[in-house]
């Protein structure tokens, strides 16, 4: 199943639909900064589980916050998960550059 994904920065959430269909599949909700993009909520819809929904969101929306230069904070277990399974996406995580300090 090929599965389309589109940035709605308005609704501020990754939207999948499976290809020709209108109704939405799978939702990737972010806060989004200058700086960073927290995902903090992936849903996908009963029907559609297991057939790649999920997985297009998270590549989708890494590769954007890789093009536009966007630390990643994953928030959201699926997606937290996801980037553990791929090592190719783990340099865009967030790192606190503060220290604690005795």
């Amino acid at each position: 199943m090929a599965v389309e994904v589109s940035d709605v920065p308005e609704a501020k959430r990754y939207e999948a639909r499976a290809e020709g269909e209108s109704k939405v599949a799978g939702i990737a909700d972010y806060i989004r900064t200058t700086e960073l993009v927290a995902f903090v909520h992936t849903e996908v819809s009963p029907e559609y589980e297991g057939r790649g929904v999920g997985a297009a969101l998270a590549r989708t929306a890494l590769d954007e916050a890789r093009a536009a230069n966007l630390r990643v904070l994953a928030t959201c277990p699926f997606f937290a998960g996801w980037i553990a399974r791929h090592p190719e996406y783990q340099d865009l995580l967030y790192q606190s550059r503060s220290s604690v300090s005795d």
